[in-house]
């Protein structure tokens, strides 16, 4: 596989941009590690090779359990996940699926249970900039297998 261009530099300005949403998200005051969940089963999802292998190993590096990871694929199936991680993972998987689901009232009840409104936007923003990463990864077709992950404290 080879990438098709870098688009951050191509286009610094709007890449930048794009950093300064994930920044304000890590201040945010949702768990890292729950970010780092949501993002890797969108990029599930999506099929984004690049990002699975990026937020795997955050994740990873944060403390998740390979046991958790390996089964993400599978979370309703599995007793692994709290409460308000499933709330999480059914709203970013209709935020992914949108197309398809038209985010049901059903997923928005069930992550107004488990989280504030503030947490729910923060939630969605989430959802939303990993599937405009997503899109960005596999349309410039980004190589995994290259990405350190963060240092957490």
């Amino acid at each position: 596989m080879e990438q098709r261009m870098d688009y951050t530099k191509v286009a610094p300005g709007v890449y930048q941009a794009m950093l300064g949403l994930g920044k304000y998200l890590t201040q945010s005051g949702l768990e890292p590690v729950l970010q780092d969940m949501v993002k890797l089963r969108a990029s599930q999802i999506n099929g984004c090779a690049y990002c699975i292998d990026m937020h795997s190993l955050d994740a990873r590096a944060a403390g998740e359990t390979e046991q958790r990871l390996y089964a993400l694929n599978a979370w309703r199936e599995t007793p692994f996940y709290t409460e308000r991680e499933r709330a999480a993972l059914a709203w970013i998987e209709a935020l992914t699926l949108v197309s398809q689901t038209h985010v049901p009232d059903s997923a928005f009840e069930e992550v107004k249970a488990h989280f504030s409104d503030k947490e729910i936007v923060d939630l969605t923003y989430v959802g939303t900039t990993i599937n405009a990463w997503n899109r960005l990864a596999i349309a410039m077709r980004s190589v995994p297998g290259r990405y350190k992950p963060k240092v957490t404290a």
